[in-house]
C-alpha cells in the first residue's frame, strides 16, 4: 500500500474505529514519505517531534488561508479560532500566548487539586447513586465528561449552573478540526462558535465590570493593563472558547480511553490499586498508547524546507500522526504493548514546541487524581455491554462507556 492509499483510508469509519494498523503500514514506508506534490507524511517519532519545534513550519493561520484561496473566511467557527492561538504564527502566536501563560501558571493548576478532589468525590458519589442494585453507568456521561467540564469552568470563573451547556457546543465545535470534515460538522461548529462566543462576550464584559479571583478577570485585568501589548477582546474570547473546548475534549477522552485500557490490563489495574504503580506513569503510558489526539498538520512557512530530506515546498502540508509517533519502534521497544513501567515515556500527545497544549499539566491532574480514587471507590468496577468509540480520528475517545459498579 503506497502513501496516497493510506491517507485516504484514514477517512474510513474502520480506520477511525482502530487506526493503528494502518500506522504500522504506513511506518513501513519510513518515518517521512511523500503522498504528493503538497503533501507529506510523517509517523516517526523524531521527526514528529523535529516538525512541531520547528519554526520553518507552522499553522493554517489566516494568511495562510489567503495565500492559498485568496480570501478570508468569514464563518463563525472562523471568526472564533481564527483568532485564537490554536491558528496563528508568529508574531501573534507569542503575543497572544504570552498572557494567558502569565495567569494559566504551573502554581495556579496545582493549586487546583483539593477543588479536583472534591469534583471528583463528587462524581463518584453520583456514579454510586446511579449504580445502586446493579444498574449500568455510563462512565463518560456520569464521570469523564463533567470532570473536565467543571475543572476548567472553575478555573475560568464559569458560574456552576451555567457548566451542563458546555459539552454538546465544545464537542460541535472541535468536529470541524477533523481530518476530514463534513458540511453537518462544518454547520454544527458554526452555531457552537457563535454560542460560546456570545457567552464569552458576555462574561468578559462581566469580569470588566466586576473582576473576581478567575482566570478570565485576570486576563481582563492583563488586557486592560497593558492594551498595547496584550490581546485584543476578540482574540481573548477567541482563547476562551479554545482553553474551553480543548480542555474539556482531549481530558474527557484520556479518561475513557484509560480506564478501557484498566480494563484489559488486570495487571496494571491491580498495581494501580495497590499503589505500586504510579499514576502519573499510568497515565504517560495511556497518553503513549491511546492517544486522546491522534494527529496534526502544519505548513511549509518559506521555500527550502524539508523533513528529513523530503523537500517540502512552501505553503505545503505536513500531516503529523501522533498517534503513529508514539508507537515508533525506533521510540519505544514493543511499541503495541502497553506497558507503564517502560524506563521513559514521553508521548507527543499534547504536542511539542511553541504549540504545546496549555492544559496538558491540568489534563495529568485529573487524570492523576481521577484513576486512583476511582479504583478505591468501586474495586469491583467492571465494563458493561454497549461502549461505543466515537466516529472520529483527530480526537479519539468513547462517545459511551457503560460500566457497573459491583459490590
Amino acid at each position: 500500500m503506497d502513501a496516497a492509499a493510506i491517507v485516504e483510508l484514514l477517512t474510513s469509519p474502520q480506520t477511525r474505529a482502530d487506526p493503528y494498523p494502518l500506522y504500522e503500514q504506513a511506518q513501513r514506508l519510513g518515518p517521512v514519505v511523500r503522498v504528493s506534490d503538497t503533501l507529506v507524511l510523517v509517523t516517526g517519532y523524531a521527526a514528529v517531534d523535529r516538525v512541531l519545534r520547528s519554526r520553518e513550519f507552522g499553522v493554517f493561520d489566516r494568511e495562510a488561508n489567503a495565500a492559498v484561496y485568496g480570501d478570508d473566511p468569514e464563518t463563525p467557527v472562523w471568526r472564533l479560532l481564527g483568532r485564537s492561538i490554536l491558528q496563528a504564527n508568529q508574531p501573534d502566536h507569542t503575543r497572544m500566548r504570552a498572557p494567558i501563560a502569565a495567569v494559566f501558571t504551573p502554581r495556579r493548576i496545582a493549586a487546583m487539586r483539593p477543588a479536583v478532589e472534591r469534583a471528583v468525590d463528587r462524581l463518584l458519589d453520583g456514579m454510586a447513586e446511579a449504580g445502586r442494585g446493579g444498574a449500568p453507568v455510563d462512565f463518560m456521561d456520569r464521570f469523564a465528561a463533567p470532570l473536565p467540564v467543571g475543572v476548567i469552568c472553575e478555573l475560568l470563573g464559569i458560574p456552576e449552573a451555567d457548566r451542563d451547556r458546555f459539552r454538546g457546543p465544545a464537542h460541535e465545535l472541535l468536529g470541524v478540526l477533523e481530518f476530514m470534515s463534513t458540511d453537518l460538522d462544518q454547520a454544527a461548529a458554526d452555531r457552537a462558535a457563535t454560542e460560546l462566543g456570545d457567552y464569552f462576550e458576555q462574561l468578559v464584559a462581566e469580569r470588566r465590570a466586576r473582576p473576581r479571583a478567575d482566570l478570565v478577570s485576570a486576563l481582563v485585568e492583563l488586557r486592560d493593563r497593558e492594551p498595547e501589548s496584550a490581546i485584543t477582546d476578540t482574540e481573548l474570547i477567541g482563547n476562551l472558547a479554545l482553553l474551553l473546548a480543548a480542555g474539556f475534549e482531549t481530558t474527557t477522552n484520556l479518561l475513557g480511553n484509560g480506564l478501557a485500557l484498566l480494563f484489559e490490563h488486570t495487571t496494571v489495574r491491580t498495581a494501580l490499586s495497590r499503589g505500586q504503580l504510579p499514576p502519573g506513569d499510568f497515565v504517560e503510558e495511556v497518553l503513549r498508547y491511546d492517544s486522546p489526539v491522534q494527529l496534526t498538520s502544519r505548513l511549509a512557512l518559506g521555500d527550502g524546507v524539508a523533513v528529513e530530506g523530503v523537500p517540502v515546498p512552501r505553503l505545503g502540508e505536513v500531516l503529523l500522526l501522533i498517534g503513529a509517533a508514539n508507537r515508533d519502534p525506533a521510540r519505544y521497544p514493543q511499541p503495541g504493548r502497553f506497558d507503564p513501567w517502560r524506563a521513559e515515556i514521553t508521548p507527543l500527545s499534547f504536542g511539542a514546541g511553541i504549540h504545546y497544549c496549555l492544559g496538558a499539566m491540568l489534563a495529568r491532574l485529573e487524570a492523576t487524581v481521577a484513576f486512583p480514587r476511582l479504583l478505591d471507590r468501586f474495586p469491583t468496577l467492571a465494563p458493561a455491554p454497549g461502549a461505543i468509540r466515537r466516529d472520529r480520528l483527530l480526537l479519539r475517545g468513547y462517545g459511551e462507556l457503560p460500566v457497573t459498579l459491583g459490590n
